[in-house]
């Protein structure tokens, strides 16, 4: 059996055209998450803290700043950068466009809330 067809990607042929900023493609196995995704030259990620997962970063093309609790790594094409949950991040192209692999342990999807209908004072 080979590899199937959703499983791998042609960087090249999945940003061709693209001038969005984020995924170009994105993959989930039974154990992983995995994007392809681009950013135009300044634009960034907000700060954020992910309590879940880890997340390892691989740059193909461009360049960013890393911030990880406050402090400053420049990441450059051919880099790859481990990010520890619970830290605090953010990203900003410096050299753009940005073209990077983020791969993560697979979350499940998020729920919706469903509001409890209180009866009877329950």
């Amino acid at each position: 059996m080979g590899l199937p067809a959703d499983l791998q990607v042609n960087t090249a042929d999945a940003l061709r055209g693209v001038e969005y900023d984020g995924p170009a493609w994105s993959a989930t196995s039974e154990q992983l998450n995995v994007n392809l995704l681009r950013l135009a030259d300044g634009a960034s990620i907000p700060q954020h803290v992910n309590y879940e997962v880890d997340v390892f970063l691989v740059i193909i093309e461009g360049a960013c700043k890393l911030f990880v609790d406050n402090e400053m790594t420049v990441l450059r094409s051919g880099m790859a950068a481990l990010i520890p949950r619970g830290h605090l991040r953010a990203l900003r192209c410096t050299m753009g466009p940005l073209v990077y692999l983020s791969c993560h342990r697979r979350r499940d999807p998020l729920m919706p809330t469903i509001p409890i209908r209180v009866r009877n004072g329950e």
